[in-house]
């Protein structure tokens, strides 16, 4: 039996093992590259989604939405393109991002689906943290 900190070899050759993770690595890095390059576009075309649907109601009581929005946005595009030049920091910029994003969700009546599934992606963006550890490099 194994730990959370110790893996299982998912074979004894090591080489085929390392190009596998580099593999999941690369598809993590592009994955957290473009979704939130193109999230954060969105937030000033409103093309995919009404963004201002999901935001906790007290928010546009301090500041209004379309600015908020726009700070978000800008944010996401940073966020992208540091997961795309520096993976092993900006893996958890983005992950602390997607928690954010998660607690402003359950404050929403509705949401709940989609903080599940943000939390999935926070959960990708963990393993990404830690593969970049060893690729990020590359």
């Amino acid at each position: 039996m194994t730990t959370l900190t110790e893996a299982p070899a998912l074979s004894t050759d090591t080489t085929a093992n390392s190009r596998f993770a580099y593999h999941a690595y690369r598809i993590l890095q592009f994955g957290f590259v473009a979704a939130p390059i193109l999230a954060g576009l969105d937030k000033f075309l409103n093309i995919l989604t009404d963004w201002e649907q999901y935001l906790a109601p007290f928010i546009g009581e301090i500041v209004s939405p379309g600015l908020f929005l726009g700070i978000v946005g800008v944010v996401e595009i940073v966020a992208g393109i540091g997961v795309a030049l520096k993976p092993r920091l900006f893996a958890y910029v983005v992950a602390g991002w997607l928690m954010g994003i998660i607690v402003n969700l359950l404050l929403i009546p509705g949401f709940y689906d989609v903080a599940l599934r943000d939390l999935g992606l926070a959960l990708g963006a963990l393993a990404l943290g830690r593969l970049s550890a060893l690729f990020g490099n590359r």
